[in-house]
């Protein structure tokens, strides 16, 4: 299976990201981006930017695996940040509580380097969060996380749920791949010669098929449960399951770190969320 349909499967490789705990990888993920979103202090927000890409460089995570990742998210956060502008140009200005005129733009719009500063702020903030995303995405086991949650207390049935929740991104991709290489050897032009609007059109003649498998296979993933007798005990074993390490619990204390740091700098020292660079 090439990179391409492998876009948000685990990656089996052997470095000190995948060998750490799926509940780690989920606890050292949800204490980072709370770091992230609490924070509106840019060199807070670079400075875990920085550390995450780090951290991805470590997990040796190709590009191709996530460029169609990293453009979707491009452009969200560009549109993203035409539509805060056009709704709310003095955002910036309400905040930091000053006002630097860079220009007069056409309909009574008025350019602020406040507003500008805000919204640069709020870029990198989504961008700081997709590496921290895409690790935990892309190094952790469904099967071993699962087990790394129930071993926490949390109900195996639901434990198992989120393994199938990841699992299932790949088969679609594989079945969505399958589907258009069959209807392209059809005939279907799926290809950038076709236009836009035909492209779309027949899109959705891979999506109907795509649809239809997914329910065959939901149905088949419950018949094979249930003959199995699952959910029928109050706890079940795990074929894969991980104990805590040191490096778990050193991955732990950073993200900790990283979060005190964060809650600190914005309490005692910017005395607020946001860092005000123009007083």
């Amino acid at each position: 299976m090439n990179a391409k349909i492998k876009l948000f499967s685990y990656n089996t490789l052997d470095t000190p990201i995948h060998r750490l705990s799926g509940l780690t990888k989920l606890v050292c993920f949800l204490l980072l981006t709370f770091a992230v979103m609490f924070s509106y202090d840019i060199r807070v927000i670079l400075a875990v930017m920085v550390f995450s890409i780090v951290v991805l460089r470590v997990s040796k995570i190709q590009y191709s695996q996530i460029r169609l990742m990293i453009l979707y998210v491009l452009i969200f956060v560009i549109t993203n940040a035409v539509i805060s502008f056009f709704f709310s140009p003095e955002q910036g200005v309400k905040i930091y509580g000053t006002r630097h005129d860079i220009a007069n733009l056409y309909g009574g719009y008025k350019l602020t380097w406040e507003q500008i500063f805000y919204q640069v702020t709020k870029f990198f903030k989504y961008f700081s969060v997709i590496p921290l995303g895409i690790i935990f995405l892309l190094t952790t086991n469904p099967s071993e996380f699962a087990s790394s949650l129930n071993g926490i207390g949390v109900n195996y049935k639901a434990a198992f749920a989120v393994a199938l929740t990841l699992r299932y991104f790949p088969d679609i991709q594989r079945d969505y791949h399958d589907i258009s290489q069959a209807q392209q050897a059809r005939g279907l032009e799926l290809s950038h010669k076709a236009k836009f609007a035909d492209r779309f059109k027949n899109s959705l003649l891979i999506v109907i098929p795509l649809i239809f498998s997914s329910l065959d296979r939901v149905e088949l993933i419950s018949n094979a449960m249930d003959l199995r007798g699952f959910a029928k005990g109050k706890t079940r074993t795990w074929y894969t399951s991980k104990k805590l390490t040191r490096a778990d619990y050193l991955a732990l204390g950073i993200s900790a770190l990283i979060l005190f740091a964060t809650v600190y700098v914005s309490v005692f020292i910017n005395r607020s969320r946001f860092y005000n660079p123009f007083i």
